[in-house]
Parts: structure tokens; sequence; C-alpha cells
């Protein structure tokens, strides 16, 4: 396939479309024999999860040796971040980490950049459907060289969402509470098992919103962006600009549908939690 062929005087974007495609061949190579462990409860990770990011991480310290570098697997609590730069990578080296131990082709390499905690290229790679979505900021989307626009849907009724619900749930989940509210307003409602390709379906228009209440920032980073420079609209579920670090945010197509989404969570009784 084609690399997409863009303005890209940083590099940064070429790197984010290389990098993303090994770890994705990476992925496909290892689809239905990987061995699996639990991190958690219902929360599993696999040989190619730190195959796929030990061959993205080689490809972008390799090309930018000073900068940051934040990976889901690097830690128990995927806290460590790599290098003091103005420059952080974010990487999810496998998003949809049950579907493909269960040999569902539903799932993702994500990777994120920021300059300055501010995010600038983001880079979403689904292997199995070969697609490609990249976005640099004030570049637009692209989803295998084609740009892409979120939905001009403007009403919550006709909308199709996209709900990312953690690994264990329970009664007080905030993404189920708002799920069960959105069941009799929402045209329908999708849970595919991966928040980073939720938000490319948001950013190419095939979802109008979706929510996370409960994700880390490789999950949500580049998604985010892909909206942002679709011509969606990103922020807190809790009011103001969305936070990577916080990974939780809704999305949708335009600022009528976030209107009525946020509408929904009030009555739903979805307030910030104290600390």
């Amino acid at each position: 396939m084609k690399a997409l062929e863009a303005k890209n005087t940083s590099g940064f974007l070429a790197t984010a479309e290389e990098a993303v495609r090994a770890g994705g061949a990476v992925l496909c190579q290892m689809f239905g024999r990987a061995k699996v462990r639990e991190k958690g409860p219902a929360d599993l990770v696999t040989e190619a999860d730190f195959a796929s990011q030990e061959t993205v991480r080689r490809i972008v310290l390799g090309t930018f040796p000073d900068h940051g570098f934040l990976g889901e697997e690097d830690h128990p609590t995927a806290g460590n971040v790599t290098g003091p730069s103005r420059y952080r990578w974010i990487l999810d080296p496998l998003d949809g980490t049950t579907n493909f131990v269960h040999g569902v082709p539903h799932f993702c390499v994500s990777l994120a950049l920021e300059k300055e905690g501010r995010l600038v290229v983001g880079a979403v790679y689904c292997p199995m459907m070969e697609e490609c979505y990249l976005a640099e900021t004030g570049n637009g989307a692209r989803l295998n060289g084609k740009t892409i626009r979120t939905s001009d849907v403007a009403d919550l009724s006709q909308s199709l969402a996209a709900v990312g619900l953690p690994s264990v749930v329970d009664s007080e989940s905030r993404d189920l509470r708002l799920f069960n509210q959105a069941l009799g307003v929402c045209q329908a409602i999708r849970r595919t098992g991966s928040s980073a390709l939720n938000l490319c379906y948001v950013a190419a228009g095939r979802f109008d919103v979706a929510w996370n209440y409960s994700t880390k920032p490789w999950d949500v980073a580049a998604g985010a962006l892909l909206i942002q420079e679709a011509g969606g609209s990103i922020e807190s579920p809790y009011g103001g600009d969305f936070n990577v670090d916080d990974g939780q945010l809704f999305s949708a197509a335009n600022k009528e549908l976030m209107e009525q989404l946020r509408r929904l969570a009030s009555t739903a009784n979805l307030r910030q939690p104290v600390p």
C-alpha cells in the first residue's frame, strides 16, 4: 500500500507512519499464536504487545534519540517516560488485546507525538483491515492517503455512538451509566474493544460520538488529534479542554452533538469524582 504523501517538514509524521506499520506487521505475524498472561483481572497482555512496542520504540528512538517515549508496556502501571524532552511519543502497541487473543481481527497500533504538552502527530494502523489513519496539526486527517472528515449528523437520535468500557465493569462505572442513559437516545451504540479505533471511526464519519471515562493516554492520544484535524470536537467529560494525561474524553462529530452528549451525561448525574 502506498504510504501517505503529505506536507511534513518535520519528518515526525513519516516516522510515525513507518513505526505503526512496522508494529502492525509484527501483530499480524503473531496473530493466533501469541502467549497470553494477565496484568490484572480481565486485563490481558501478550507477547505481541511487547514485540510491537519494541519494534515501534526502535524506529522512533532510532530516528529521534533525544525524545521522550511513553509505552503502555513500560511498567506495571505504565507510568514510565524515557528521556526528558520537549517531545513525548505515546504508544499503545496493541489496542484491542482481548480481540487479538480471541482471534477477532479488530485491533491496532496507536502512536502520538506531543510537543511541549500539545499533540502534533497521530498515527493509528489497523493491520487486518490495512487502514492507516494519520494526522498532523494544521494538515488535516487522512485514511490511506485520502482526507477524512467527521459526519454532519447533528442529532443524537440519528447518531451511531461508541463506548469504551473498562476491563472490570460494575454498576458505578461512569461509562456504563452513560451507556444505559444513551440506549434510548442514540440510534445505536457499539463497543468495539478498541478505544483508539472508536476515535478513528469518529474522525472518518463512521461513528458520530464516543466517550471514555476509564482509558489511559496511549488509548486516546492519537485518536483525539485525528478527530480534531477531521473537524470534530474533543473535550473533557467534566468540561474544559481535553487533557491527554487524564485519558478521559468526550468526542463528537461537531459541537451540536457534543452539547447534546453533555446534556445526556448531566441527566445521568455523572459529576467529576472527588480525589
